[in-house]
């Protein structure tokens, strides 16, 4: 007769009822592969086969409507850097359209947020509603949001010209245009940037408040001191993440003003999405997002290098 199954003792010093060491020691190192393989098949599936397949169409004149699809390598990217170009005349003066709502919308949604969110952040009677009145816009979808505004600021059956006794343009004439969609895309956004701000106050400890108080610091001193470092990893991500909506902002451009006047408000995203999806040139179309990416890279890496922690350095 047999005995029984020999215990083979492994690295951790825990016994098993059979196999070797060299057997479990394999098996706990592919084990959080095996958790991240879901993960990393959806990852490699929808963006890293897309963005290869882009990058492989701004190197062809890649018209869907024609079977044949040649290869130019590099004249996309060279086209839209030639200032003589048609293409990069248009992309150009898309990106500054782009720069322009970015500068002007950004401080804007970072700054009321703020101010927002130390209110709400406050103990009063119906603090929950006024957080949900802030908040409620951003439920609703960029097609509502860009219908109901194109109808608002209509320059002649508006109610906004109608009743603070206007004659503007809103969606025709710039600047008028441009405060039209500023103003519409922070009375849209406004509560997400609101809510984030609120639970980043939250988490900052009472008693760092506390403790500025009795050694007499005062409100703006305790903004100064306390709340803003406290709340830099949450401002490294609002700010970060508003630069890049804002950059990519489509819908309100599309919906409210048309581009006009003379595509003065046509966006990086919305000559994107017209050269390829009108056009049929998504060989252009590819190299102009990718263009428009690597803008968006080097905005990111000057945000996080400008909220990096000095003291850490």
């Amino acid at each position: 007769m047999s005995g029984p199954p020999a215990r083979v003792e492994d690295p951790s010093g825990a016994a098993s009822p059979g196999g070797s060491p060299r057997t479990a020691g394999r098996m706990r190192s592919w084990t959080p592969y095996a958790f991240c393989a879901p993960y990393l098949v959806l990852f490699a599936v929808f963006m890293v086969l897309p963005i290869g397949f882009g990058f492989w169409t701004s190197l062809h004149e890649w018209d869907i409507n024609l079977p044949a699809k040649p290869f130019v390598g590099l004249e996309n990217y060279t086209d839209l850097f030639d200032p003589g170009s048609v293409d990069g005349s248009r992309f150009w003066s898309a990106m500054r359209a782009t720069g322009i709502f970015t500068v002007f919308s950004v401080p804007l949604l970072i700054l009321l947020p703020l101010l927002v969110a130390l209110l709400m952040n406050g103990r009063f009677r119906g603090r929950n509603l006024y957080r949900a009145v802030y908040f409620t816009p951003y439920v609703l979808g960029v097609v509502v949001v860009g219908v109901v505004w194109q109808f608002l600021l209509d320059g002649n059956i508006g109610l906004v010209n109608h009743y603070l006794g206007l004659d503007v343009q809103w969606t025709t004439d710039v600047p008028a245009a441009w405060v039209a969609l500023v103003g519409v895309t922070v009375w849209w956004t406004l509560g997400l940037n609101a809510v984030i701000f609120l639970a980043g106050l939250q988490d900052i400890p009472r008693e760092l408040h506390e403790a500025a108080m009795v050694d007499g610091a005062s409100a703006w001193d305790r903004f100064r001191a306390v709340t803003l470092p406290g709340l830099r990893p949450v401002m490294l991500f609002v700010v970060n993440t508003t630069i890049l909506a804002s950059a990519n902002m489509f819908g309100q451009s599309y919906l409210i003003t048309r581009g006009a006047p003379a595509d003065q408000t046509k966006t990086a995203i919305y000559l994107i999405a017209e050269t390829g999806l009108r056009q049929f040139d998504m060989g252009t179309a590819s190299a102009m997002s990718f263009i428009l990416a690597a803008f968006l890279m080097v905005a990111s890496g000057l945000v996080f290098g400008a909220f990096r922690d000095r003291r850490k350095a």
